[in-house]
């Protein structure tokens, strides 16, 4: 005769399903939404400020996932001024103006930190 004994319970699996359910890591991830639209303006080089002034965040949640999304609403002829900062861009004579990159490198270690903290999260369910 063979028998099978189990102990233990099913705390550990309930508290992560209602964590989930909750959706805990939302918080997180619009706290990283604000914090990334600081260091986003912040690092915008500034003319007149207003492209700095102008970053935004979205999370958007589906069946799918959440993703974390930054825009920036400074358009100049259906242009993203926030980019052609970032990249560059041609000018009407023939130019170039050089991009300074700082979108990247001023949004990086906000993702770093958005992940570090979304799995503690996820080891804490």
């Amino acid at each position: 005769m063979i028998s099978v004994r189990v102990t233990g319970s099913w705390d550990t699996i309930g508290r992560y399903l209602e964590g989930i359910k909750r959706k805990k890591y939302v918080r997180i991830i619009h706290k990283y939404g604000v914090k990334g639209v600081e260091v986003l303006s912040q690092a915008t080089p500034k003319d007149t400020g207003l492209t700095a002034s102008l970053w935004r965040y979205v999370v958007n949640t589906d069946d799918n996932g959440t993703t974390l999304e930054f825009h920036n609403d400074s358009i100049n002829k259906e242009v993203n001024i926030a980019i052609i900062l970032n990249y560059g861009h041609g000018t009407g004579t023939g130019g170039w103006v050089e991009g300074r990159e700082y979108i990247n490198p001023a949004i990086q270690p906000v993702f770093d930190e958005l992940v570090e903290e979304l799995w503690k999260e996820v080891k804490h369910l």
